[in-house]
């Protein structure tokens, strides 16, 4: 079987690539496009963006190919910087404003920022200034300064909305299988034939969209003999939302699923963009974030705090398990050899219910968390009825914290309480220190967030200098 894909409007089908190779590395030295950038090989800079179009969506979205393999590249529409320009030789609205702004320099980041401008340029967004610096904010610049990038954003995405519907040739089919250097390749289109794949090969990897796995692939040069692929399975792809709950497939993108977690529970989404980028938030998935099992996932503690479940299955059907229950020690959970994380399914708040998140970290955006607080109150009558509190960054797993919530139930809400409660975060947790932060300064930042919390939730004007 080969894998299919357009590449710039011309089919490409590959049969002898490794499955596994970089799509930035392919489109270099296979394909001889240049324009795409090597920056950090891990998903920073930007200076690798892309722009995809996948699973018949019609939809242009940016992505950063040193974390995309070219597996993942089968059933796609794949745009680099030289398939913009017209037929003529006239350049592409967005290369154009870059030209007319001044909006290079060196120029070795410039068809990055480009690129992520054109698939802003497509989304059918209202482009206001907040949400050019979201769309570049997966964009490192070191000469050119971005007064004149965000000009030339403005200048070629602020006009009419634009259709985003790709009017290339139609979406090829991918293949489903692929094998080529000893590498087999899967990706199933239903949930019947993962969970057999699974079961045929425990060991190998799942990928979905490949943002933590991608560095095994980018950095370290890593080739599994066996590569399961997720996002291929429409059923892992969902998001239903009622009155009570919000289910997300284990291959639903961040960026599917933000608007719903943005309506439910704002903190959260603020979170979600801080995770990544929209290079990043367009292919990384929840499901993906559970399943690495990383003490300093960001997404854990606050699915642990607002009483998640999660829906596993396997050969012998579904189960479903509390996310808190799912974590057993570092880098190791309940998921059995033969089953896939199905989807997460997170309670709404009822009446009464506060629900704040925290992530602290060396950079505000995009960086790895040295400890993120998430906090789900019951208020009634000025008392704290339950709580559920939940930290990343201060054990081997992301864990409820069991005496900061008894300190706080059944007590006055009041910064006294909050102080106290803050006292309790030492049993419930050692933390260890590393080069991210300290254990010292986690438990100080920690009983912190408890004081930052009451001032979050009261409206006192000092939380925002808190944050800094």
């Amino acid at each position: 079987m080969a894998i299919k894909f357009t590449l710039n409007g011309e089919l490409r089908e590959e049969v002898s690539v490794s499955p596994t190779l970089t799509a930035l590395e392919f489109l270099r030295e296979n394909a001889g496009l240049t324009g795409t950038k090597e920056g950090c090989a891990e998903g920073d800079c930007g200076a690798c963006t892309i722009v995809m179009v996948r699973n018949g969506s019609g939809k242009l979205e940016a992505v950063n190919s040193c974390l995309l393999v070219v597996g993942q590249l089968d059933g796609a529409k794949v745009v680099t910087v030289e398939g913009l320009s017209e037929k003529g030789g006239d350049l592409e609205s967005v290369q154009q404003a870059i030209v007319t702004e001044d909006g290079t320099q060196c120029g070795f980041c410039t068809p990055g920022f480009v690129m992520a401008l054109h698939a802003l340029r497509h989304s059918g967004e209202t482009v206001t200034d907040e949400v050019i610096h979201d769309a570049l904010a997966g964009n490192l610049c070191r000469c050119t300064g971005y007064r004149s990038i965000v000009d030339a954003a403005r200048a070629a995405c602020a006009g009419p909305e634009v259709s985003t519907i790709d009017d290339g040739p139609s979406d090829p089919q991918a293949s489903g299988a692929y094998e080529a250097q000893n590498q087999l390749y899967f990706a199933p289109k239903t949930i019947e034939e993962l969970i057999a794949r699974r079961l045929e090969y425990p060991d190998a990897p799942l990928l979905s969209g490949g943002t933590d796995l991608g560095l095994l692939f980018s950095k370290q040069r890593q080739k599994f003999p066996v590569t399961i692929y997720t996002q291929n399975v429409d059923e892992l792809r969902r998001i239903e939302e009622n009155d009570r709950s919000i289910t997300i497939g284990a291959a639903a993108t961040y960026t599917d699923a933000l608007p719903h977690i943005e309506s439910a529970y704002p903190s959260f989404g603020v979170l979600i963009h801080r995770i990544g980028s929209r290079q990043i938030r367009n292919v990384g998935t929840i499901g993906g974030n559970i399943g690495n099992a990383s003490p300093i996932g960001d997404t854990p503690p606050c699915l642990i705090a607002l009483d998640s479940v999660l829906a596993l299955r396997g050969p012998g059907g579904a189960r479903e398990i509390a996310l808190e229950d799912f974590f057993l020690d570092y880098r190791k959970t309940d998921l059995a050899k033969d089953e896939i994380i199905d989807s997460v399914r997170i309670p709404k708040l009822s009446k009464g219910q506060i629900f704040r998140t925290y992530k602290i970290s060396k950079r505000y955006d995009q960086d790895i968390s040295s400890v993120i607080g998430a906090f789900r109150l019951t208020l009634e009558d000025g008392m704290v009825t339950a709580a559920r509190i939940a930290f990343g960054g201060m054990a081997a797993i992301p864990k409820r914290a069991a005496e900061c919530e008894a300190a706080l139930t059944g007590k006055p809400w009041s910064e006294e309480t909050v102080r106290q409660a803050a006292t309790a975060i030492g049993k419930d947790f050692s933390p260890l220190s590393d080069h991210r932060a300290s254990a010292e300064y986690r438990l100080r930042v920690a009983e912190n967030l408890f004081v930052r919390l009451f001032r979050d939730i009261e409206g006192a004007d000092d939380v925002e200098v808190m944050a800094l």
